[in-house]
């Protein structure tokens, strides 16, 4: 997944799925469909019918870090599981990027996962390492080519900015921006996803933070600079938030992607809690999430199945209900199949989205991964 920054919404296109027929080459008489874990397409395997048909007969998808509340996760699992009838059992639900690329490795008496939710520089991490499997769902034509991977090993599905939430009930005034997260009001209050060497919500809160501090793509160490600030100060809290610590205010102020800040104030708001969220103009920096399938994928037809819904217009829209940037909205919009009322839900945020080199990417990954633990620690 590409990582943007800017002070704009990222307008993310590309054509709705269609369903797919027969490929050209089963007409001629030595053709035979391909098994699914080795299927690239599925056209490769004979036609979504053929998909479908061999994913219900696997009947099981197994994921692995993928909260319910997480980009509407909850409701694409049950779309999923009633459109075709296949259980999606997760594992270690509040997991991150690091956790999915371990458990694609061959784990003794564990069974891995079937697919991954990334953030794109731990895709291309996993891609590197040759966990992955190439497969073109039928819309990875249309998807930006700075948004998948060229051997379809990855490719992105959805994104957000990052946002600052706070608990108005709490905390008076809430912060706006990453300079008022210094201000002595705040001491105990501010709280990562994650730990930035293994979760790429964290990784991005770094990044944000090192743009808003005369940092750059090129250079994220004033991100780090910014946090062992807040560390010293006391201000940083070390506790991960979630929507449990966000409820019951361990975390009262949380920065996060604005898709899972806005759904907890809609999901906590008849809890009694005054979730407020702001995009920083200081530090404004969105990012994509990829989406793959385990090579040694237990199911691969489910797995496959799993990407075409996903980037279908169900699935997008399901995407967008919840706050989360679709990597088709633009397409869809063309198209007629976007949900129009759900997309002027979304946070306005005017400009052009610029993108770091992969290098540049690799190079704050190395940098946060290395600095991260002397950042806070003092």
């Amino acid at each position: 997944m590409t990582t943007v920054c800017a002070r704009g919404a990222a307008v993310f296109g590309c054509i709705a799925l269609v369903a797919m027929g027969l490929s050209a080459c089963e007409n001629t008489p030595t053709a035979r469909p391909a098994k699914p874990s080795v299927a690239t397409s599925a056209e490769n395997m004979g036609g979504m019918p053929a998909l479908i048909a061999a994913a219900k007969r696997e009947g099981t998808l197994r994921t692995i870090a993928l909260p319910g509340d997480w980009a509407n996760y909850g409701a694409l699992i049950n779309g999923f599981e009633r459109k075709y009838g296949i259980k999606v059992t997760d594992e270690n639900p509040f997991g991150h990027s690091e956790d999915e690329i371990d458990a694609l490795r061959k784990r003794r008496n564990r069974p891995t996962p079937d697919v991954i939710d990334v953030g794109d520089t731990f895709a291309r991490k996993a891609a590197a390492q040759n966990l992955l499997a190439p497969y073109k769902v039928a819309a990875y034509g249309s998807i930006p080519g700075n948004q998948k991977d060229s051997k379809a090993r990855w490719y992105n599905n959805y994104g957000g900015y990052i946002s600052i939430g706070c608990d108005a009930n709490r905390v008076k005034p809430c912060p706006a921006t990453f300079a008022d997260l210094l201000k002595p009001a705040y001491k105990g209050k501010v709280a990562l996803e994650g730990d930035p060497p293994r979760s790429a919500t964290a990784f991005a809160g770094v990044y944000a933070a090192a743009l808003a501090n005369n940092g750059s793509f090129e250079n994220v160490q004033p991100g780090l600079d910014f946090f062992a600030e807040l560390a010293k100060s006391g201000n940083f809290n070390p506790l991960h938030s979630n929507s449990a610590t966000v409820e019951d205010g361990r975390t009262p102020i949380s920065i996060n992607w604005d898709y899972i800040n806005l759904h907890y104030a809609d999901q906590l708001r008849d809890k009694g809690v005054n979730w407020q969220v702001a995009i920083p103009f200081d530090g404004s920096f969105a990012q994509y999430f990829a989406l793959a399938i385990n090579k040694n994928a237990p199911h691969p037809a489910a797995a496959r199945l799993w990407q075409e819904y996903l980037f279908s217009p169900e699935g997008q829209n399901l995407r967008l209900r919840a706050y989360a940037r679709p990597v088709l909205m633009e397409a869809m919009g063309q198209d007629s199949t976007l949900d129009n009322a759900a997309a002027a839900r979304l946070p306005t945020v005017e400009g052009t989205p610029q993108f770091p080199t992969d290098a540049q990417l690799e190079k704050a990954r190395k940098t946060i991964s290395q600095g991260w633990a002397k950042t806070v620690s003092g």
